[in-house]
Protein backbone atom coordinates (compact mmCIF):
# COMPACT_ATOMS: atom_id res chain seq x y z
CA UNK A 1 0.00 0.00 0.00
CA UNK A 2 1.01 3.62 -0.51
CA UNK A 3 0.13 6.80 1.30
CA UNK A 4 -3.32 8.22 0.61
CA UNK A 5 -2.12 11.79 0.19
CA UNK A 6 -1.48 11.87 -3.54
CA UNK A 7 0.14 15.06 -4.84
CA UNK A 8 -1.55 16.52 -7.94
CA UNK A 9 -0.85 14.34 -10.98
CA UNK A 10 0.69 11.36 -9.18
CA UNK A 11 -1.34 8.37 -7.95
CA UNK A 12 1.00 6.67 -5.48
CA UNK A 13 -0.94 3.41 -5.45
CA UNK A 14 -0.66 3.04 -9.21
CA UNK A 15 2.99 4.09 -9.12
CA UNK A 16 3.75 1.49 -6.41
CA UNK A 17 1.98 -1.26 -8.38
CA UNK A 18 3.95 -0.39 -11.50
CA UNK A 19 7.28 -0.30 -9.67
CA UNK A 20 6.53 -3.62 -8.00
CA UNK A 21 5.86 -5.17 -11.42
CA UNK A 22 8.80 -3.65 -13.26
CA UNK A 23 11.39 -3.44 -10.45
CA UNK A 24 10.43 -6.08 -7.86
CA UNK A 25 11.95 -5.40 -4.46
CA UNK A 26 12.85 -1.78 -5.21
CA UNK A 27 10.15 -0.31 -2.96
CA UNK A 28 10.21 -1.59 0.61
CA UNK A 29 7.64 0.52 2.39
CA UNK A 30 4.67 2.84 2.02
CA UNK A 31 5.23 5.53 -0.61
CA UNK A 32 4.90 9.20 0.18
CA UNK A 33 5.54 12.06 -2.21
CA UNK A 34 5.60 15.80 -2.58
CA UNK A 35 5.55 18.04 -5.64
CA UNK A 36 8.87 19.88 -5.67
CA UNK A 37 8.57 21.66 -8.99
CA UNK A 38 5.47 22.48 -11.00
CA UNK A 39 4.07 24.88 -13.54
CA UNK A 40 4.52 25.09 -17.30
CA UNK A 41 7.48 22.73 -17.28
CA UNK A 42 7.39 19.03 -16.53
CA UNK A 43 6.28 18.23 -12.98
CA UNK A 44 8.84 16.89 -10.52
CA UNK A 45 8.05 14.86 -7.40
CA UNK A 46 10.24 13.61 -4.56
CA UNK A 47 9.08 10.10 -3.63
CA UNK A 48 10.20 8.00 -0.65
CA UNK A 49 9.42 4.64 0.94
CA UNK A 50 11.02 5.72 4.21
CA UNK A 51 14.37 4.16 3.33
CA UNK A 52 15.13 5.26 -0.22
CA UNK A 53 14.26 8.32 -2.26
CA UNK A 54 13.54 8.80 -5.96
CA UNK A 55 12.34 11.53 -8.29
CA UNK A 56 9.41 11.17 -10.68
CA UNK A 57 8.98 13.42 -13.72
CA UNK A 58 5.80 13.75 -15.77
CA UNK A 59 4.26 16.33 -18.14
CA UNK A 60 2.22 19.28 -16.81
CA UNK A 61 -1.39 18.63 -15.81
CA UNK A 62 -3.87 19.21 -18.60
CA UNK A 63 -1.16 19.11 -21.26
CA UNK A 64 -2.95 18.24 -24.50
CA UNK A 65 0.01 17.60 -26.77
CA UNK A 66 1.60 14.20 -27.20
CA UNK A 67 4.14 14.05 -24.40
CA UNK A 68 5.48 10.49 -24.38
CA UNK A 69 8.32 11.68 -26.59
CA UNK A 70 9.28 14.34 -24.08
CA UNK A 71 9.57 11.85 -21.22
CA UNK A 72 11.41 9.34 -23.39
CA UNK A 73 13.75 12.09 -24.55
CA UNK A 74 14.71 13.19 -21.05
CA UNK A 75 15.10 9.61 -19.89
CA UNK A 76 17.18 8.73 -22.93
CA UNK A 77 19.69 11.57 -22.64
CA UNK A 78 20.18 11.16 -18.88
CA UNK A 79 20.67 7.41 -19.29
CA UNK A 80 23.15 7.96 -22.11
CA UNK A 81 25.20 10.46 -20.10
CA UNK A 82 25.29 8.45 -16.89
CA UNK A 83 28.67 6.82 -17.57
CA UNK A 84 30.31 10.03 -18.81
CA UNK A 85 31.93 12.84 -16.77
CA UNK A 86 28.63 14.79 -17.02
CA UNK A 87 26.91 14.76 -13.61
CA UNK A 88 23.37 13.38 -14.01
CA UNK A 89 21.07 11.32 -11.80
CA UNK A 90 20.84 7.60 -12.40
CA UNK A 91 17.65 6.46 -14.10
CA UNK A 92 15.33 3.77 -12.70
CA UNK A 93 12.68 3.29 -15.39
CA UNK A 94 10.61 4.93 -18.13
CA UNK A 95 6.87 4.37 -18.48
CA UNK A 96 5.17 5.55 -21.67
CA UNK A 97 1.79 3.99 -20.80
CA UNK A 98 -0.71 6.74 -19.94
CA UNK A 99 -2.88 4.19 -18.11
CA UNK A 100 -0.52 3.98 -15.13
CA UNK A 101 -0.72 7.53 -13.73
CA UNK A 102 -2.50 9.34 -16.58
CA UNK A 103 0.62 10.44 -18.47
CA UNK A 104 4.05 9.12 -19.44
CA UNK A 105 6.66 9.43 -16.69
CA UNK A 106 10.10 8.33 -15.65
CA UNK A 107 11.78 7.63 -12.34
CA UNK A 108 15.35 8.60 -11.48
CA UNK A 109 17.57 8.53 -8.45
CA UNK A 110 17.25 11.33 -5.92
CA UNK A 111 20.31 13.59 -5.73
CA UNK A 112 20.68 15.79 -2.66
CA UNK A 113 21.79 19.28 -3.57
CA UNK A 114 20.84 22.95 -3.81
CA UNK A 115 19.55 24.66 -6.97
CA UNK A 116 20.78 28.24 -6.51
CA UNK A 117 18.45 30.63 -8.34
CA UNK A 118 18.76 34.05 -6.76
CA UNK A 119 21.68 36.28 -5.77
CA UNK A 120 20.77 36.33 -2.08
CA UNK A 121 20.97 32.52 -1.95
CA UNK A 122 24.54 32.66 -3.24
CA UNK A 123 25.38 35.62 -1.01
CA UNK A 124 24.75 33.33 1.95
CA UNK A 125 27.71 31.10 0.98
CA UNK A 126 30.10 33.97 0.26
CA UNK A 127 32.03 35.22 -2.79
CA UNK A 128 34.75 32.55 -2.91
CA UNK A 129 32.35 29.62 -2.79
CA UNK A 130 30.03 31.34 -5.27
CA UNK A 131 32.90 31.71 -7.72
CA UNK A 132 33.84 28.05 -7.38
CA UNK A 133 30.24 26.91 -7.87
CA UNK A 134 29.85 28.85 -11.11
CA UNK A 135 33.22 27.82 -12.51
CA UNK A 136 32.23 24.23 -11.73
CA UNK A 137 29.05 24.78 -13.75
CA UNK A 138 31.16 25.99 -16.69
CA UNK A 139 33.40 22.92 -16.39
CA UNK A 140 30.34 20.66 -16.41
CA UNK A 141 29.23 22.35 -19.64
CA UNK A 142 32.65 21.69 -21.15
CA UNK A 143 32.27 18.03 -20.16
CA UNK A 144 28.83 17.84 -21.75
CA UNK A 145 29.98 19.32 -25.04
CA UNK A 146 32.98 16.97 -25.10
CA UNK A 147 30.72 13.89 -25.18
CA UNK A 148 30.74 12.24 -28.60
CA UNK A 149 27.03 11.63 -29.33
CA UNK A 150 27.60 8.47 -31.38
CA UNK A 151 29.65 6.83 -28.63
CA UNK A 152 26.80 7.15 -26.11
CA UNK A 153 24.00 6.20 -28.49
CA UNK A 154 22.83 9.74 -29.22
CA UNK A 155 23.94 10.00 -32.83
CA UNK A 156 20.33 10.43 -33.96
CA UNK A 157 19.24 12.65 -31.07
CA UNK A 158 18.77 15.74 -33.26
CA UNK A 159 19.45 17.42 -36.59
CA UNK A 160 22.50 19.67 -36.23
CA UNK A 161 22.34 20.87 -39.85
CA UNK A 162 20.44 24.16 -39.94
CA UNK A 163 20.05 24.16 -36.15
CA UNK A 164 20.43 27.92 -35.61
CA UNK A 165 18.05 28.79 -38.45
CA UNK A 166 15.37 26.47 -37.03
CA UNK A 167 15.86 27.82 -33.52
CA UNK A 168 15.44 31.39 -34.72
CA UNK A 169 12.29 30.50 -36.65
CA UNK A 170 10.86 28.64 -33.69
CA UNK A 171 11.32 31.54 -31.30
CA UNK A 172 10.00 33.97 -33.90
CA UNK A 173 6.80 31.91 -34.05
CA UNK A 174 6.63 31.92 -30.27
CA UNK A 175 6.83 35.71 -30.33
CA UNK A 176 4.07 35.95 -32.95
CA UNK A 177 1.81 33.80 -30.78
CA UNK A 178 2.28 36.11 -27.78
CA UNK A 179 1.85 39.53 -29.37
CA UNK A 180 -0.50 41.74 -27.42
CA UNK A 181 1.30 45.09 -27.30
CA UNK A 182 3.97 47.15 -28.99
CA UNK A 183 7.50 46.00 -28.16
CA UNK A 184 9.95 48.47 -29.69
CA UNK A 185 13.09 46.82 -30.98
CA UNK A 186 12.11 43.17 -30.70
CA UNK A 187 11.51 42.71 -34.44
CA UNK A 188 14.75 44.54 -35.14
CA UNK A 189 16.56 42.14 -32.81
CA UNK A 190 15.02 39.12 -34.51
CA UNK A 191 15.93 40.43 -37.96
CA UNK A 192 19.46 41.33 -36.88
CA UNK A 193 20.00 37.85 -35.50
CA UNK A 194 18.74 36.31 -38.74
CA UNK A 195 21.05 38.52 -40.77
CA UNK A 196 24.18 37.60 -38.81
CA UNK A 197 23.88 33.84 -38.27
CA UNK A 198 27.29 32.43 -37.33
CA UNK A 199 28.58 29.24 -38.90
CA UNK A 200 28.25 26.45 -36.36
CA UNK A 201 31.21 24.30 -35.48
CA UNK A 202 31.06 20.62 -34.50
CA UNK A 203 27.69 19.63 -33.08
CA UNK A 204 27.29 18.44 -29.50
CA UNK A 205 24.63 17.37 -27.05
CA UNK A 206 22.95 20.66 -26.15
CA UNK A 207 21.11 21.03 -22.84
CA UNK A 208 18.89 23.84 -24.08
CA UNK A 209 18.28 25.59 -20.75
CA UNK A 210 21.69 25.59 -19.11
CA UNK A 211 21.78 27.77 -16.01
CA UNK A 212 22.69 27.48 -12.36
CA UNK A 213 19.23 26.74 -11.00
CA UNK A 214 18.98 23.72 -13.32
CA UNK A 215 21.87 22.15 -11.44
CA UNK A 216 22.12 20.64 -7.97
CA UNK A 217 25.13 21.83 -5.97
CA UNK A 218 26.64 19.88 -3.06
CA UNK A 219 25.79 21.37 0.29
CA UNK A 220 29.25 20.79 1.73
CA UNK A 221 31.69 20.57 -1.18
CA UNK A 222 29.99 22.99 -3.64
CA UNK A 223 30.48 20.51 -6.49
CA UNK A 224 27.97 20.22 -9.33
CA UNK A 225 26.25 16.98 -8.36
CA UNK A 226 23.61 16.78 -11.10
CA UNK A 227 22.41 18.70 -14.14
CA UNK A 228 18.61 18.57 -14.36
CA UNK A 229 15.76 19.54 -16.71
CA UNK A 230 16.82 18.02 -20.03
CA UNK A 231 13.45 18.49 -21.74
CA UNK A 232 14.92 20.86 -24.36
CA UNK A 233 18.05 18.82 -25.05
CA UNK A 234 19.06 17.88 -28.58
CA UNK A 235 22.04 17.76 -30.92
CA UNK A 236 22.99 21.21 -32.10
CA UNK A 237 25.30 24.16 -31.71
CA UNK A 238 26.83 23.99 -28.22
CA UNK A 239 27.47 27.72 -28.05
CA UNK A 240 23.73 28.25 -27.57
CA UNK A 241 24.23 26.77 -24.09
CA UNK A 242 27.22 29.03 -23.45
CA UNK A 243 25.34 32.11 -24.67
CA UNK A 244 22.56 31.45 -22.17
CA UNK A 245 25.03 31.03 -19.34
CA UNK A 246 26.80 34.24 -20.36
CA UNK A 247 23.49 36.11 -20.41
CA UNK A 248 22.64 35.00 -16.89
CA UNK A 249 26.16 35.96 -15.80
CA UNK A 250 25.92 39.55 -17.01
CA UNK A 251 22.25 40.37 -16.59
CA UNK A 252 21.29 42.86 -13.90
CA UNK A 253 17.89 42.47 -12.26
CA UNK A 254 15.99 43.95 -9.30
CA UNK A 255 16.05 42.03 -6.04
CA UNK A 256 12.41 40.97 -6.49
CA UNK A 257 12.95 39.74 -10.06
CA UNK A 258 10.82 36.73 -11.07
CA UNK A 259 13.68 35.40 -13.22
CA UNK A 260 17.09 34.13 -11.99
CA UNK A 261 19.44 36.74 -10.55
CA UNK A 262 22.45 34.57 -9.67
CA UNK A 263 24.73 36.68 -11.88
CA UNK A 264 24.42 39.59 -9.47
CA UNK A 265 25.81 37.64 -6.51
CA UNK A 266 29.14 38.75 -4.98
CA UNK A 267 31.91 36.57 -6.33
CA UNK A 268 30.01 35.42 -9.41
CA UNK A 269 32.49 35.26 -12.32
CA UNK A 270 32.06 37.94 -14.95
CA UNK A 271 30.74 37.05 -18.38
CA UNK A 272 34.28 37.39 -19.76
CA UNK A 273 35.59 34.94 -17.17
CA UNK A 274 32.84 32.45 -18.01
CA UNK A 275 33.67 32.68 -21.71
CA UNK A 276 37.41 32.34 -21.10
CA UNK A 277 36.94 29.32 -18.81
CA UNK A 278 34.79 27.58 -21.40
CA UNK A 279 37.13 28.42 -24.28
CA UNK A 280 40.16 27.12 -22.42
CA UNK A 281 38.44 23.91 -21.37
CA UNK A 282 36.68 23.14 -24.65
CA UNK A 283 39.12 24.45 -27.24
CA UNK A 284 36.18 25.81 -29.21
CA UNK A 285 36.21 29.09 -31.09
CA UNK A 286 34.03 31.50 -29.11
CA UNK A 287 34.65 34.60 -31.21
CA UNK A 288 30.95 34.86 -32.16
CA UNK A 289 29.66 34.56 -28.59
CA UNK A 290 28.04 38.00 -28.92
CA UNK A 291 25.50 36.50 -31.34
CA UNK A 292 24.70 33.60 -29.04
CA UNK A 293 24.32 35.88 -26.04
CA UNK A 294 22.02 38.23 -27.98
CA UNK A 295 19.99 35.19 -29.04
CA UNK A 296 19.69 34.20 -25.38
CA UNK A 297 18.32 37.66 -24.57
CA UNK A 298 15.84 37.30 -27.43
CA UNK A 299 14.65 33.92 -26.20
CA UNK A 300 14.22 35.14 -22.61
CA UNK A 301 12.33 38.20 -23.88
CA UNK A 302 9.97 35.94 -25.86
CA UNK A 303 9.45 33.62 -22.88
CA UNK A 304 8.76 36.56 -20.57
CA UNK A 305 6.36 38.12 -23.07
CA UNK A 306 4.52 34.82 -23.39
CA UNK A 307 4.09 34.61 -19.63
CA UNK A 308 2.97 38.25 -19.54
CA UNK A 309 0.44 37.63 -22.31
CA UNK A 310 -1.09 34.59 -20.58
CA UNK A 311 -1.09 36.45 -17.27
CA UNK A 312 -3.08 39.33 -18.76
CA UNK A 313 -5.61 36.77 -20.04
CA UNK A 314 -5.87 35.16 -16.62
CA UNK A 315 -4.50 31.89 -17.98
CA UNK A 316 -1.50 31.55 -15.70
CA UNK A 317 -0.45 32.53 -12.20
CA UNK A 318 2.89 32.48 -10.45
CA UNK A 319 5.18 34.46 -8.20
CA UNK A 320 6.24 37.65 -9.97
CA UNK A 321 4.15 37.04 -13.09
CA UNK A 322 2.55 40.44 -12.60
CA UNK A 323 5.98 42.04 -13.01
CA UNK A 324 7.50 39.92 -15.72
CA UNK A 325 6.14 42.00 -18.59
CA UNK A 326 8.16 44.94 -17.35
CA UNK A 327 11.40 43.05 -17.91
CA UNK A 328 10.90 42.56 -21.64
CA UNK A 329 11.98 45.99 -22.96
CA UNK A 330 15.26 45.79 -21.03
CA UNK A 331 15.97 42.30 -22.35
CA UNK A 332 15.40 43.50 -25.91
CA UNK A 333 17.71 46.47 -25.35
CA UNK A 334 20.46 44.27 -23.92
CA UNK A 335 20.11 41.90 -26.86
CA UNK A 336 20.45 44.72 -29.38
CA UNK A 337 23.43 46.22 -27.56
CA UNK A 338 25.15 42.84 -27.36
CA UNK A 339 24.62 42.12 -31.02
CA UNK A 340 25.81 45.56 -32.07
CA UNK A 341 28.87 45.77 -29.84
CA UNK A 342 32.10 46.28 -31.80
CA UNK A 343 33.93 43.01 -32.19
CA UNK A 344 31.07 40.99 -30.73
CA UNK A 345 30.37 39.13 -33.93
CA UNK A 346 32.72 36.73 -35.65
CA UNK A 347 32.38 34.84 -38.89
CA UNK A 348 33.68 31.43 -37.87
CA UNK A 349 32.63 29.03 -35.16
CA UNK A 350 34.94 26.19 -35.98
CA UNK A 351 36.46 24.40 -33.03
Amino acid sequence: MSGTDNPPGLDLGRLRDHLDRERPGLVRGELNAELIEGGRSNLTYAVTDGASRWVVRRPPLGHVLATAHDMAREHRVISALHDTPVPVPGTVLLCEDDAVIGAPFYVMEYVDGIPYRFADELAAIGPERTRNVVLGLVDALVALHAVEPERVGLGDFGRPEGFLERQLRRWGKQLAASRSRELPGIDKLHEALAGALPRSGPAAVVHGDYRLDNALVGREDDRIKAILDWEMSTLGDPLTDLGLLVMYSEREAPADSPVPTAGAAPGHPTASEVIARYAEGSGRDVSAIGWYTAFAYFKLAVIAEGIHYRYTLGQTVGAGFDRIGGLVPGLVERGLNTLGAPGALGTSQEG
